[in-house]
């Protein structure tokens, strides 16, 4: 396993749009355990594939405390969405200590398949349902802060910028 370099915003490849997945191999276990491993690493609950320039619809997460729910996505898809909820989001592309509540469904039923192909489907609410959304949006070449205001991304431009600076 290796760690992976994370594409960090303004990057423009976080602004392509993955590609399905068309076929599971030992090269695409690897990159997924690859995914976990950074994604832990960083301490984040997701990553999707464009986040680490595999352009492909992929993501791994795991939202549980232990850290020990790992699930991995292949080629999702978001059945259904219910609610709404503002919860306050990061992304381990976008530095700076960036967060801010973004406007997501509180519950969604996604379909994907998982590492053997098998076509499975996840009823998700809360914290998981944001991850799901927001990885899904990593795959459309959406970041989260296009989901806020012009004011509110000119600041977190400028804190990046800041953060920069210093290191």
């Amino acid at each position: 396993m290796a760690l992976l370099e994370i594409l960090k915003y303004p990057d423009p490849r976080l602004r392509i749009k993955a590609q399905p997945v068309v076929s599971i191999d030992d090269e695409l276990r690897r990159i997924a355990e690859d995914m976990y491993e950074t994604m832990y690493d960083s301490c984040g609950v997701g990553l999707a594939g464009t986040q680490v320039n595999i352009h492909q619809r992929i993501f791994t997460m795991d939202v549980s405390e232990a850290r020990d729910q790992r699930i991995c996505v292949l080629n999702p898809e978001i059945l259904h969405k219910e609610g709404i909820q503002y919860e306050a989001e990061g992304c381990l592309s976008v530095g700076g200590g960036a967060y801010d509540k973004v406007e997501r469904a509180l519950k969604v039923r996604l379909r994907g398949m998982d590492l053997d192909g098998k076509t499975f489907e996840i009823e998700a609410e809360g914290l998981m349902a944001v991850c799901i959304q927001h990885e899904i949006d990593h795959l459309n070449g959406i970041l989260f802060i296009d989901h806020l205001s012009r004011l509110k991304q000119d600041r977190i431009r400028k804190k990046i910028v800041k953060s920069e600076r210093r290191e």
